[in-house]
């Protein structure tokens, strides 16, 4: 239950639920800032029952608390560490790296807005709209 608003988010990664059960800690915040201070439950729980966070039990859980909350959502499997790098590699990187050495190439007093505007105006996914004047090949 909650007291107030409230941010869910999905997690992806290999043991996710492991890896998130390590980082918020125990579910008793009161415990948690005994036996383990520098979790997050122990740093945002301020009651046995007011922990702050929730961490799926397992991954079935997870299944059941993510169509909850997430009811048009599609479970998709992780993808591997190579698939990623892959993506990344193959649909990311150029483009970003164009971006950053455009960026350098500016110095603009304020970098991140500048580099977000330059991605969003060179997506190379993004359809290119005509104005409707048409231009002839020469023959």
């Amino acid at each position: 239950m909650s007291s107030g608003p409230i941010i869910a988010l999905t997690l992806t990664r290999d043991n996710a639920i492991a890896h998130w059960k390590s980082i918020i800690g125990p579910v008793n915040s009161i415990k948690a800032k005994e036996t383990h201070p520098g979790c997050l439950r122990a740093k945002y729980g301020t009651s046995e029952h007011k922990n702050a966070l929730h961490g799926s039990e397992s991954f079935h859980a997870a299944e059941r608390e993510i169509k909850f909350m997430f009811p048009n959502s599609v479970i998709e499997p992780f993808p591997s560490r190579e698939a990623t790098e892959e993506y990344l590699s193959k649909y990311v990187n150029p483009t970003l790296l164009l971006g950053l050495t455009e960026l350098c190439k500016h110095k603009t007093h304020n970098p991140c807005i500048w580099l977000a505007d330059w991605l969003i105006n060179n997506d190379p996914n993004k359809p290119r709209i005509c104005d409707g004047a048409t231009v002839e090949e020469a023959e």
